[in-house]
């Protein structure tokens, strides 16, 4: 039996949140979730924090740190455009979580 993840376990506490989780189902395709943006393509670049905000229905610190939690668990990347931050799905980390949680199930 492999040692847990540290890795892993910041994963699995950052999709333990129902906001986060629907982060990450709305960012799995963007263009049917957001509308089209002036700066960032949606899919390339990824969705404004203040678009992914407004959809949330929270307050700009409340997203902030959900989005940070996402970021430092792998999950998401962010990309600075212009004084805007966007954020897409980082696959490869999710892959990751995936992979991890069959090995250590």
């Amino acid at each position: 039996m492999q040692a847990p993840s540290p890795l892993l376990d910041r994963q699995l506490k950052a999709i333990a949140n129902p906001q986060r989780r629907q982060v990450l189902e709305w960012l799995r395709d963007p263009r049917a979730h957001f509308a089209p943006q002036i700066d960032g393509d949606l899919v390339a670049d990824g969705v404004c924090a203040l678009r992914i905000e407004e959809k949330l229905g929270l307050a700009q610190p409340t997203t902030a740190r959900h989005l940070k939690v996402l970021v430092d668990a792998g999950l998401l990347v962010p990309k600075r455009i212009k004084q805007w931050t966007f954020y897409r799905r980082d696959e490869a980390g999710l892959a990751a979580l995936r992979t991890g949680l069959s090995e250590q199930l």
